[in-house]
């Protein structure tokens, strides 16, 4: 997996903060708003997530850990063991219930 360099996730984070607060301080302006969501984007994309809310949590695990034991963690909870496959594929029959 391929991670962002760490400035650029303390720059996006930094303006994903201040964005947050000018629109909580201004709910009614559209363009606070519009900001807010565009930097909100912008660090999901940084972070691989889907919720601006989460890429901020993950973006300030990640800022405050190592590269290695950031990427150990899979859905915000440590990696504990590897999933290994083993022998070839089973194929599976698929049959309609119509059909009996």
């Amino acid at each position: 997996m391929l991670l962002p360099a760490k400035a650029e996730v303390a720059r996006h984070l930094r303006r994903y903060r201040v964005w947050e607060r000018v629109m909580l301080a201004s709910p009614g302006d559209r363009t606070a708003r519009a900001t807010f969501e565009d930097s909100g984007y912008t660090l999901c994309v940084l972070m691989g997530k889907r919720c601006a809310r989460e890429a901020a949590d993950a973006a300030e695990r990640y800022l405050c850990s190592s590269e290695g034991s950031y990427l150990q963690e899979q859905n915000g909870r440590p990696r504990t063991t590897a999933v290994v496959h083993r022998g070839p594929p089973v194929a599976v029959e698929q049959r309609s219930p119509a059909g009996r």
